[in-house]
């Protein structure tokens, strides 16, 4: 392995800076192979030091630097490839520095680049030294006021962050815009868009009376793409006034969508700039997940303005500060707009599958990390997700509304501020009245605890131990417990609820405990002896772990069917249907053949259960709830389930195997759930609507695992008859669930119809990589050949190349190792231009371990590959140096 010195930033190591940046000056002359950027800095030195002034940089052509208006010669500073050094600066100066950049030439879509003949940027976190020399790191705030000159013609839109202050046409065919800023902000908030742009616009009043102009930006030939996403903000802006409080500070509020984007979306001030993914809908095009989508990453953007903008972070350590808790107020708003119970499920899916996986493996990390290399890397699961949950496990034990007068005095006393964790933490714990210290290991511990929890009756009392596991990575060994909620319920075999009630004499059907040592023990009174109650753990999923608990199939088809807490229901469902597919598996494994298995009575019985109660007229559940039930676990939360030489192959049968069966078993029902759940008239994003789709959708996938022409064929007239993408598209994915003409023929029709529509053909190249054949290189290199992809674009190659290596187990695993070479093959050639999306599509390489020697090896070989290159990049070394470890 080549040899890669890259430097370790750590927290522990974290020093103020030297020098603060009150007022920053830019003047933009916006061209597409040499934008000059002058930009006069009001600097000011943080205490008694003579450290020269350090002003970060990355590929920049340096014309000029000027100390108090005096020009400075070469030997008065010191230009790097990294930044510039200038010894000597009195206690308070302007600096003015001029330079150059190539905004086309930036390939990294990190700084100032182009998308679509359009200028834009992407500042977090470090990009804005690649704009210009500037002190990039948050817990320097400035006031920005920005001045944009360009070509009228070919850049009649100017923006950038804060209020509008100028705009006037110049002499020479071009014309100029100022902005200004009024509140302090680190350099990775700023945020400028210049180009032919067509705007759609709005107004919404805020709860003191003030009158915010709204507008979406985008590409003249999406116009007809916004209203969703407008409706969408202003959705957002009552719900953070009605919940948290929270107003909005400027007199406008712009969004831009953009083609080429390496995240979801970007909260700049007052400038959010978009993946164009998340902003563009019309029911022609976009499917109600696109719909959810939008909303939720509109909600969350916007959130930003408070936790994120007003109080930002003092560094990247830090990020969950601002993530993770706009990660759970967009979770929240969603919830509120739509379902808890089926938000909540989409939630803790996304947690298990990828979230816990990262928890388990060598980029195992905790919420706030203590180091890292690059911190392009740290943009994880862990620090949204997990941090979501530890937010909301705050909320959970203070209450709503204790938690809501601490969040109200952080935005106070913060605000216009940088701060820690420890600062939340600290607001959080005035409130408090428990171990807020042992609390903060959920922010300092890498790892998903397990809960192991017995039962046993003594007499009339029901005995509930539990025990704390807490696992060893990350370099982390200490096995010390955590603070966890608990709530917690139990019913009787009739499926009725058994009041808890404890020895002070609170009875009630649910209780919550707070556990905090490794081993613990708690009683519960019975008003009858004799029976041992079923018990529903974490309801709501109250704590971000697993639950160990010697469940029976009966206890989960009981619980499946009578738990009053929605979660837990789908969550004993899901539990039984895995504990099928496990237990199929290692009897495979353990035969050396594929046994003949025959479908539970008790799978069976609930899952009709469950088709039934979703199409009742009388007090029915929700379709949407129905049909996330009855999905089954992907075939990576299964090889969850198996710590070391994961079944590939097995795993795929025995899933494909269960489908058929329950689809055999249920065909009937699931035409009547199929023709019941139709949606009349146009399309609508509501939540009954989307329920019903949601819930046909399921059931036509059923039917079409079956071989048998007349389900084609309901899929195909399900193509051809409806107006609106989410239910020709669920068809389409129906349809390709088995390998037939019609498939073929129909995926061919749809990319022939849609071939100029980029984000459509997105969900084309997805469902096409997820029915790739093992070794079908020659399949891969169509998709790769196809007009439709692109390497250059990362939305494209989320689609082809990120889902084959992540929805694809079985072609991506083939033993021959084809799947891998492909991929690893992508990855090194999108190194070459865009480090950070090479780096997040070679996670998947990162537990190669857990797999047979063969596989293992052929992972490794394709990690070490990546990495011995003397062009690898510091984004990619990073991630397969700690797999390699």
């Amino acid at each position: 392995m080549t040899e890669r010195q890259a430097q370790t930033i750590r927290l522990a190591d974290y020093q103020p800076p030297d020098y603060f940046v009150d007022h920053v000056d830019l003047t933009f002359e916006l061209a597409p192979r040499g934008t000059r950027v002058v930009s006069e800095l009001t600097c000011r030195r943080n205490g008694h030091h003579q450290a020269p002034l350090w002003l970060d940089g990355d590929e920049l052509e340096l014309e000029s630097v000027a100390l108090d208006g005096q020009t400075l010669s070469v030997d008065q500073y010191d230009c790097r490839d990294d930044g510039l050094s200038i010894p000597g600066v009195p206690e308070q100066f302007t600096l003015t520095v001029v330079c150059r950049v190539d905004p086309v030439e930036n390939t990294a879509l990190d700084g100032l680049y182009q998308s679509s003949g359009n200028f834009c940027t992407q500042c977090e976190p470090e990009g804005f030294r690649r704009i210009t020399y500037f002190p990039d790191r948050p817990d320097v705030l400035s006031r920005y006021r920005v001045t944009l000159v360009a070509d009228k013609a070919s850049c009649p839109v100017l923006l950038s962050n804060g209020n509008p202050i100028e705009q006037r046409d110049l002499d020479d065919g071009r014309h100029m815009a100022v902005w200004e800023d009024p509140f302090p902000k680190p350099s990775y908030l700023f945020a400028l868009v210049a180009g032919d742009l067509k705007s759609i616009h709005d107004q919404f009043t805020t709860c003191s009376g003030r009158t915010i102009d709204l507008g979406i930006y985008v590409e003249p030939h999406n116009i007809d793409r916004c209203d969703h996403a407008m409706r969408s903000l202003i959705k957002s802006m009552a719900w953070d006034e009605e919940t948290y409080g929270r107003e909005y500070d400027l007199d406008v509020f712009n969004i831009v969508a953009v083609d080429d984007f390496n995240m979801g979306a970007m909260e700049n001030k007052g400038l959010n700039i978009f993946n164009s993914k998340f902003i563009l809908a019309r029911s022609e095009t976009a499917t109600d997940q696109d719909y959810e989508g939008i909303e939720s990453v509109v909600a969350h953007e916007y959130f930003h303005n408070w936790s994120g903008n007003r109080v930002t972070c003092r560094d990247w350590f830090q990020l969950s500060l601002k993530e993770g808790f706009t990660v759970f107020r967009d979770q929240e708003f969603s919830a509120d707009v739509g379902s808890w119970s089926v938000k909540r499920i989409e939630e803790v899916n996304l947690l298990r599958q990828v979230q816990f996986a990262e928890d388990a493996g060598p980029q195992a990390h905790p919420v706030q990390p203590k180091e890292y290399e690059q911190i392009n890397n740290f943009y994880t699961a862990t620090v949204y997700n997990k941090g979501a949950e530890v937010v909301r496990m705050w909320r959970n034990l203070l209450g709503w509304e204790a938690f809501r007068r601490g969040t109200d005095r952080y935005f106070e006393r913060f605000d216009g501020q940088a701060v820690t964790i420890e600062d939340f933490i600290d607001t959080m714990a005035e409130q408090a009245d428990f171990d807020t210290a042992q609390f903060r290991r959920w922010y300092d511990r890498a790892g998903t605890p397990a809960l192991h929890v017995r039962k046993r009756l003594e007499g009339n009392e029901l005995v509930v131990e539990f025990e704390q596991e807490v696992p060893s990575v990350a370099g982390q060994s200490d096995s010390d417990p955590f603070l966890i909620p608990l709530r917690m319920a139990a019913f009787d075999t009739d499926g009725k609820p058994v009041p808890l009630g404890a020895p002070d004499g609170d009875d009630g059907s649910e209780c919550t405990l707070v556990l905090s040592r490794t081993n613990e023990t708690r009683r519960f009174r019975l008003t009858s002896a004799g029976q041992l109650p079923v018990l529903s753990l974490n309801r709501g999923f109250t704590a971000p772990i697993k639950v160990e608990h010697a469940f029976t199939d009966e206890d989960l088809a009981l619980l499946a069917a009578s738990d009053t807490d929605e979660f837990n229901r789908w969550d004993a469902y899901q539990r039984l249907v895995l504990k099928t597919l496990v237990a199929r598996v290692r009897t495979a494994q353990e035969c050396r053949e594929w046994p003949e298995s025959s479908l539970p009575d008790g799978l069976s019985r609930a899952f009709g259960q469950l088709l039934h109660s979703g199409v009742s007229t009388k007090g029915g559940a929700d379709p949407r709830f129905v049909a996330e039930c009855i999905a089954l676990p992907s075939e990576n939360y299964i090889a969850e389930q198996f710590a070391q030489d994961v079944p590939v192959d097995a795993i795929h049968r025995a899933r494909v195997e269960l489908r058929e069966q329950l689809a055999n078993e249920w065909s009937q029902t699931l035409v009547l759930v199929h023709e019941k759940a139709a949606v009349e008239g146009e399309y609508r994003f509501d939540g009954k609507d989307v329920g019903r789709r949601a819930l046909r959708a399921q059931a036509l996938m059923y039917l079409n695992a079956l071989d048998h022409p007349a389900w084609r064929r309901l899929a195909t007239e399900q193509m051809a008859e409806t107006d609106n993408m989410s239910e020709r598209f669920s068809a389409l994915t129906a349809l390709s669930v088995r390998q037939s003409d019609e498939r073929d023929e129909a995926l061919e029709a749809f990319a022939e119809e849609w071939a100029d529509d980029p984000l459509v053909m997105d969900k084309w190249l997805a469902l096409r990589a997820r029915v790739v054949a093992p070794d079908d290189r020659s399949t891969l290199e169509k998709l790769e050949a196809h007009p439709a992809f692109s390497l250059r674009n990362p939305n494209r190659v989320r689609a082809l190349v990120g889902t084959f290596s992540r929805a694809n187990p079985v072609a991506f695993h083939a033993t021959s190792g084809s799947g891998y070479r492909w991929v690893a093959d992508k990855i090194i050639e999108i190194d070459g231009f865009n480090p950070q999306i090479a780096a997040r599509l070679a996670t998947v390489f990162s537990r190669w371990r857990r797999y047979d020697g063969a596989r293992a090896d052929r992972m490794r070989a394709e990690l070490e590959r990546m990495i011995d290159r003397p062009e690898c990049s510091t984004d990619l070394a990073e991630i397969a140096g700690k797999a390699l470890k």
